[in-house]
């Protein structure tokens, strides 16, 4: 019990149309050693030392300090080993990561019985989506909703065949709050059965291993529209042809 290892992926949520529902774990992760100690420290390699090196307000330590305060468990010191491989604040799920890598914390260092719904659930409140934790979680393709206030009701697969990434990383990260107040609380009802319609056939593609149905299905009006003046990677990505290996083109979480 002194000692705890876990590695987590970075996520891409969203993915296109299935706006704060679908996302997929990526072959990047973070990864952490935690040791009880006399005195809380942070050592980091990696991305993004910086940050993720940074002891004051460290997001891991907050959520491991706080979900066990509100158990009323008692939060030993750690020492904790840190190496980040994946970018921080440009929409690759790093503060869903985070939060679950502290809940994870709290959950073995509390000897919490916490099912991974209740896991899921935890984080899926702190980061007020379920899409990047269910993923980052459960790794595969995960389409989750939240069940009441502290589950998350969540579907997982392994998508069938191979499907090459490339991810385009800007030099500035964009925080989730701004990316949100730029979309409008209402719409049409043809962009709403158009998302529907487009993120159903965009999983049954992945399921399926179809490459020219995932062609067809990643157009989205929910978000990408009304973000693409805050990621000017997004427009410049879609002028790219399909016609040499290049299936479509998606924003990241709220990000890329």
């Amino acid at each position: 019990m002194s000692e705890f290892n876990i590695s987590l992926p970075a996520t891409s949520a969203n993915l296109g149309p299935a706006f704060d529902a679908a996302a997929l774990a990526l072959d990047l992760a973070l990864r952490v050693r935690a040791t009880k100690a006399k005195k809380s420290s942070i050592a980091a390699t990696g991305r993004d030392v910086d940050i993720c090196g940074r002891s004051e307000g460290h997001l891991i330590l907050t959520t491991y300090n706080e979900v066990l305060k509100a158990e009323h468990r008692s939060a030993s010191a750690l020492a904790l080993t840190i190496h980040n491989g994946f970018p921080i604040g440009k929409g690759f799920g790093s503060s869903a990561a985070a939060r679950l890598a502290g809940i994870a914390l709290a959950v073995h260092f509390g000897r919490l019985r916490w099912t991974s719904a209740r896991i899921i659930g935890e984080a899926s409140q702190r980061e007020h989506h379920p899409d990047n934790a269910a993923a980052c979680w459960m790794g595969g393709v995960t389409v989750a909703r939240m069940m009441g206030e502290a589950e998350a009701q969540v579907a997982r697969f392994v998508p069938k065949g191979k499907w090459p990434l490339m991810l385009a990383i800007p030099d500035e990260a964009l925080a989730t709050e701004k990316a949100r107040s730029v979309l409008p609380a209402e719409y049409s009802r043809a962009d709403t059965v158009a998302n529907i319609q487009n993120s159903m056939l965009l999983l049954a593609a992945l399921f399926q291993g179809d490459r020219k149905l995932l062609a067809t299905s990643l157009d989205d009006r929910i978000h990408q529209p009304y973000r693409a003046d805050l990621c000017p990677l997004l427009p410049a990505l879609q002028n790219f042809r399909t016609g040499d290996g290049v299936l479509g083109v998606a924003l990241s979480g709220a990000g890329q």
